[in-house]
């Protein structure tokens, strides 16, 4: 029912794509502030304007708590839009791009949010002992906190309006246009994956890496259909960033903060780069399809998607 119930609410075509664009443009109004502090920070020392045209540069030109919290800016703006546009362009309960349920389960967030921070703790743990020339200690108590404190309140704005976008809206969107489950699935994954093409990891690692983003994007669309909802996706998604900011940074990532450690080795793009998908991603699918009781996995990952029986009559299909 997670697809299934948009049908009873303004669907058309049309709708999705104007909403779509509308998101993106205001998402983009949220790296204003950004351009303009920085802006602002090389003016007051002299320093040439050029700079702003170089995104290496510009992330590098504030303070790296400044630069996070600025960056995040544009998914807050983007989120907010998609609300306003899921309820007065859709006319739907934004509970509904959430979950089938009839409330959200924030045990479900919860153990999403656990799982991949448990697992990412655990994995560094040891890879520090075993490695530790790998790494170098550079916790500092002040510039910690003002990072934990940007950590908590933005990330999951973040992480969920991605998942509210991709694993929400278009996921439902495109259900309705082509009444399956597998076109919004592949669709859906490619295009998170590929927004992060300009990422800094992929200059470092090279094409390959976008196997782990598509991957992750697949990873995350398959148990929001096979749960009926979105939960465990945003407390997956959320954790893993949170963490990520959190507990380790490295020069040639996304995010560059003042985390715990910082790791210094040189990146390989072999294996390691397409394990989770491949290992630990079936393993976390595994362990949430034994908690929650996941059945029928061939027809909520391939079956058809069919309106319901009765549909909400003020938003009948003619609606334009």
């Amino acid at each position: 029912m997670y697809i299934a119930q948009v049908f009873n609410y303004l669907h058309n075509g049309w709708r999705y794509a104007v909403g779509a664009v509308a998101v993106f443009l205001v998402s983009q109004l949220g790296a204003i502030p950004f351009i303009a502090v920085a802006t602002l920070k090389v003016m007051s020392e002299g320093g040439d304007l050029s700079v702003l045209e170089d995104e290496s540069q510009l992330m590098t030109i504030l303070d790296s708590n400044l630069t996070l919290f600025l960056m995040l800016l544009s998914f807050v703006f983007g989120l907010i839009a998609l609300y306003f546009i899921v309820k007065y362009l859709h006319r739907q309960p934004f509970k509904t791009l959430t979950t089938a349920r009839k409330r959200t389960d924030w045990g479900r967030v919860w153990f999403g949010f656990g799982l991949i921070v448990f697992s990412t703790v655990v994995l560094t743990l040891i890879d520090y002992y075993a490695n530790p020339e790998d790494y170098i200690v550079q916790f500092d108590l002040w510039p910690f906190v003002i990072l934990a404190m940007i950590v908590v309140i933005m990330i999951p704005l973040q992480t969920s309006f991605e998942e509210y976008l991709f694993r929400g809206y278009l996921m439902q969107g495109l259900g309705a246009a082509f009444k399956n489950r597998w076109v919004p699935l592949i669709v859906t994954s490619a295009i998170f994956g590929g927004l992060h093409f300009l990422n800094p990891e992929v200059d470092k690692l090279g094409s390959i890496i976008m196997v782990y983003y598509i991957g992750t994007g697949l990873f995350l669309g398959i148990m929001t259909l096979m749960d009926d909802g979105l939960e465990l996706a945003l407390g997956f998604h959320a954790g893993n960033n949170m963490i990520a900011a959190l507990l380790v940074t490295a020069d040639w990532t996304v995010f560059q903060t003042n985390s715990v450690l910082k790791d210094i080795s040189e990146p390989s793009a072999g294996f390691d780069v397409i394990a989770p998908v491949l290992i630990i991603y079936p393993i976390f699918l595994g362990i949430m399809a034994w908690r929650y009781k996941w059945t029928n996995w061939g027809g909520r990952l391939f079956g058809r998607v069919e309106p319901p029986a009765v549909v909400n009559e003020e938003s009948p299909d003619h609606l334009i």
